[in-house]
């Protein structure tokens, strides 16, 4: 298998203990050849089913927008697409310069799931499985980035597409919008990983009310649970997507490697024993103690004004 561009990345400084992580998380991943997942299989199954696509525009100021991108189809994830996500994830994986990230569709609506081409032509169980064990390792990928993601939901999230909204550290919602998890009128449960990310976001009672009910949650609903950080209102001046850059460059003022610093060690908070947790957190520090951004904050004497 592949070693995820992030393993590689991280291993070239000096946290020992986030790079154990990785090692032990099989590089950066949930699945290798050890679980029998072959990834350029699964990948060359899932390119035989083409359409839309997964673009990424990175900016200087360090934030990322990357764009699901397949309209006719409300944005909904074809087997190349699903390629074209774990491409996309890689590159952001390698960016050094990179602090922030949204995710959002086009055309007004963020994604409604995978493309039913696609499931049918995997509708056997073992190609099932291995596209299950594909979307699993890159939508952890996404979440393990280095960087604050938000994703940008506007218009129908449903299905997959309700699961990679909780593949980012934050949901902005637009007025009119919904995140419906409708695996169960599919008779299905989440296979991408989302029914484990929703517990860690709105408890497991709440988790169980929104797969066992298919719940429409709108933005009211999802701010009470804490699906949702905030509500994009209609009014004031920009896009949805200017107010989502503007929202989360709150969270991304600084240099690169100290915003890097604060998702690793939020990251490995979250993943980690507290042993572990506290051994990572002293390795991280250890990368910025004495750093530019260090230095020149102790110079300026800043702290208590």
């Amino acid at each position: 298998m592949v070693m995820c561009a992030v393993r590689q990345h991280l291993l070239r400084g000096s946290c020992g203990a986030w790079a154990r992580f990785l090692q032990r998380q099989s590089r950066g991943c949930v699945y290798s050849s050890v679980h029998g997942f072959q990834q350029e299989e699964i990948r060359e199954k899932l390119q035989a089913f083409p359409g839309g696509s997964i673009e990424l525009l990175t900016q200087e100021s360090g934030l990322a927008v990357l764009t699901i991108n397949y309209p006719s189809r409300m944005n909904a994830f074809s087997g190349s697409m699903m390629v074209d996500l774990e491409e996309r994830v890689s590159q952001l994986e390698g960016w050094t310069d990179g602090k922030g990230l949204i995710v959002q569709g086009a055309s007004g609506t963020f994604c409604s799931g995978s493309d039913l081409n696609a499931v049918r032509a995997l509708s056997n169980l073992q190609d099932g499985m291995k596209m299950c064990m594909f979307m699993q390792n890159t939508l952890t990928r996404l979440l393990r980035l280095p960087m604050i993601s938000v994703a940008l939901v506007e218009g129908r999230a449903l299905g997959g597409g309700a699961e990679l909204t909780t593949a980012c550290d934050f949901r902005l919602m637009a007025p009119g919008s919904v995140i419906q998890f409708v695996h169960k009128h599919m008779g299905l449960v989440p296979g991408w990983g989302g029914a484990a990310r929703l517990v860690r976001i709105v408890g497991s009672q709440n988790a169980l009310k929104l797969l066992g009910g298919a719940v429409k949650v709108d933005p009211e609903l999802a701010l009470q649970i804490g699906l949702a950080e905030e509500v994009l209102q209609g009014e004031g001046t920009g896009t949805p997507l200017q107010r989502a850059e503007n929202w989360l460059s709150v969270y991304t003022k600084g240099p690169a490697p100290v915003i890097q610093a604060v998702k690793k060690v939020v990251l490995s908070g979250r993943e980690l024993p507290l042993s572990e947790a506290l051994r990572t957190e002293k390795d991280v520090f250890g990368t910025v103690w004495g750093g530019p951004a260090n230095m020149q904050a102790l110079a300026s004497k800043s702290k208590h004004r």
